[in-house]
């Protein structure tokens, strides 16, 4: 399927992470025009979505570069193994998480939202997780929860403008993910699985969806989630 984003200019914070670089991939293969963000800018430019300034730089200077933003992924965040277990329900540390993924998401959808809804056509999906679905660890549902509703209130705030906002959300991440599912767990997927999942919302094709909540690897298998 052709997935028609041939010269379609998209944004990649965290770009040069473990899914954001197979993102990257995965939007060129299909012709697209990549724009890597990130805090190193080893590649791209220099991005931090926690920093106001830096994002508002950023974008600007994708526009004044390419005179358009067709997408937006946004994939950084602090990896889960960062976090420190012991303090998983601490309010520090969960206020810090949220800063760092959800709020970080918000801050760049934010960012880019005016120019799409203006050009009337726009793709933006986020990176959350399936801890999101999960009790045990404060820190990691918040966080990743945050990020999904923050994302369902942007998308039904710009419902009908040609722009849509989703959210995928990965169990865990392997380069070779197990067939087997346990009860109670999320399967594993693969960075190159989830970048086929992201490329497919980018896409114009996808129109109709919007305001959604995607997960790869199996959604936690034995929960009902509505």
């Amino acid at each position: 399927m052709d997935l028609q984003l041939t010269g379609r200019v998209v944004l990649v914070v965290g770009g040069n992470g473990l899914i954001g670089s197979a993102v990257v991939t995965r939007l060129e293969e299909e012709g697209a025009t990549v724009v890597v963000g990130s805090r190193s800018a080893t590649r791209g430019l220099r991005l931090d979505a926690t920093d106001d300034a830096s994002v508002t730089s950023a974008v600007s200077a994708v526009l004044a570069e390419h005179g358009r933003l067709d997408g937006l992924v946004v994939t950084a965040a602090p990896a889960a193994q960062t976090l420190d277990p012991a303090r998983q329900a601490d309010p520090a540390q969960v206020i810090e998480a949220v800063d760092a993924k959800a709020v970080a998401f918000l801050r760049v959808a934010n960012a880019v939202l005016p120019t799409m809804v203006e050009a009337g056509y726009g793709r933006i999906v986020g990176v959350s997780g399936q801890n999101a679905f999960l009790t045990g660890n404060v820190t990691g549902s918040v966080r990743n929860a945050a990020l999904i509703i923050a994302a369902k209130n942007l998308a039904d705030a710009v419902a009908g403008s040609g722009v849509t906002v989703n959210t995928v959300s990965p169990g865990a991440v392997s380069p070779t993910p197990a067939r087997e599912v346990q009860q109670g767990a999320p399967g594993q997927s693969s960075p190159d699985q989830i970048a086929d999942l992201i490329t497919f919302l980018l896409s114009p094709r996808t129109a109709a969806v919007s305001g959604e909540s995607i997960a790869t690897g199996h959604r936690v298998r034995g929960v009902v989630s509505l």
